[in-house]
């Protein structure tokens, strides 16, 4: 019944999910869906440390109510910023 009131809530973005952001690597990961605050709360700790043992720093947990289209992002562009000011485009036709 729980799995079901989850699934529900999910499909209208309203699940708590964990949103966890590190700086090394630029990552944010979304755990979930679960039932309430609380749970998703409970449930941090085991991630922080998983994540942790992987090699993260500065890691930051939010609960949000959001319905993640991708539950991992990898902030390619947050790796690369010294390369920026190298790299030039041209989109001039002859």
């Amino acid at each position: 019944m729980k799995e079901l009131l989850i699934r529900i809530l999910d499909l209208f973005g309203l699940a708590c999910w964990l949103e966890i952001t590190t700086e090394n690597p630029r990552c944010t990961y979304y755990f979930g869906p679960f039932l309430t605050p609380k749970e998703a709360l409970q449930e941090q700790h085991g991630y922080i440390e998983d994540l942790t043992e992987e090699g993260a720093k500065s890691i930051v947990v939010r609960m949000r109510r959001c319905k993640p289209r991708i539950l991992t992002i990898f902030d390619e562009l947050g790796e690369s910023k010294s390369f920026l000011g190298i790299l030039n485009i041209s989109t001039q036709v002859s």
